[in-house]
Formats: structure tokens, C-alpha cells, sequence
């Protein structure tokens, strides 16, 4: 405890860790806001397995995210444009803002060709 008080590296250590973690409980929460984040089954198997699938997606978002994240800075890059490393290292991977909750979803894959589809342009008037 006095090693927290004194030491401010340490706080800081400490702090980055409460913030990833509060990120990743912020992301569960926007992606299982259907349920107003409570379980719906009687019986402990089903929570068991609610809380799996919540898993799941969440390390699907979290690699789509990553993955996303690196091509754009990458493609940044290779357009010479200037990235701060002190920046990408504040860079997380449980951001939400564009993920769409409500509506209608379709799971067919389209044809890529074994690619990425292309990053977004930001300038384009398209909403996220």
C-alpha cells in the first residue's frame, strides 16, 4: 500500500491497468446492452454460456479492431503522413463508436478475394 502512495510510477502502472480493464468492461456493456446487461436464464448452465458467447464477440472485436487499427496506421505511414509512437501506444482496441447494436445484421462474407475490404475514407461524408 505505501509503495502505491509513494511510488508514481507505479500509480501510473496501476492506472493504465484500471483503464484497459474499464475498457473492456465499457465494450461488454455496449455490445450486451440487449439484455440491459442482465442475464436472461434461470439456470446457471445458460448464464455459463451467455457470458461465453460475451466472450467471444468481445476477442472478435477486439481482433477486427486491432487488425483495422494496424492497416490504417500503415496506410498513414506509407503516405508519409506523421505518426507520433506516443500516440499508437494510447491507442486501444476496445473502441465502440462503430459498432451499430440495433438493426438488421447479415453474416454473409463477400467475396474479397482473400483481402481486406478497404479502409474507410475519412473524408468521405459516409457516417461510421
Amino acid at each position: 500500500m505505501l509503495r502505491l502512495a509513494d511510488d508514481e510510477p507505479y500509480r501510473r502502472e496501476i492506472k493504465a491497468q484500471a483503464n484497459l480493464t474499464e475498457g473492456r468492461h465499457d465494450l461488454a456493456r455496449r455490445i450486451f446492452h440487449g439484455r440491459k446487461g442482465e442475464m436472461t436464464r434461470a439456470y446457471y448452465e445458460g448464464m455459463e454460456d451467455q457470458l461465453s458467447v460475451l466472450g467471444l464477440v468481445l476477442n472478435c472485436v477486439v481482433l477486427w479492431n486491432t487488425v483495422y487499427m494496424d492497416r490504417a496506421l500503415t496506410e498513414l505511414r506509407a503516405q508519409h503522413y506523421p505518426v507520433a509512437e506516443a500516440d499508437v501506444a494510447r491507442l486501444s482496441p476496445f473502441i465502440r463508436s462503430h459498432i451499430g447494436i440495433d438493426g438488421h445484421y447479415s453474416f454473409h462474407l463477400p467475396d474479397l478475394g482473400g483481402a481486406h475490404r478497404p479502409l474507410r475514407d475519412p473524408d468521405a461524408d459516409d457516417e461510421v
